[in-house]
């Protein structure tokens, strides 16, 4: 399987994952455990150079609208406050990595 693709299904893989993950509870150990594992692999494999910067931003505000609140709304909070929390513990192995990969890559000029 060509690296691309193998990090294009990390990708969808992790976000199913997530959102699973977050009406499974009592597995939430191992649902950590493949969310980071995908979340590196992703870092590892699916961004590229010219993508650093968008893929950044968009953990950013990712990691931002998980640390929200939004837990509190009526009904639906508990769902989806756990599944942000899912996808922010997915992306962020995966950013620290192009984190890493674009500085090593400044460093280098």
């Amino acid at each position: 399987m060509k690296r691309n693709k193998m990090g294009q299904w990390a990708f969808m893989l992790g976000i199913v994952i997530a959102i699973v993950g977050a009406f499974v509870g009592t597995y939430a150990d191992m649902v950590t455990f493949l969310l980071v594992l995908m979340g590196i692999v992703v870092g590892l494999l699916n961004i590229t150079q010219k993508e650093v910067s968008a893929f950044l931003l968009a953990v950013i505000a990712l990691l931002m609208v998980g640390a929200a609140g939004l837990e509190r709304l009526p009904m639906i909070g508990d769902t989806v406050g756990l599944t942000l929390g899912n996808i922010s513990t997915f992306v962020a192995p995966a950013a620290v990595i192009v984190a890493l990969k674009a500085v090593w890559q400044m460093g280098k000029k």
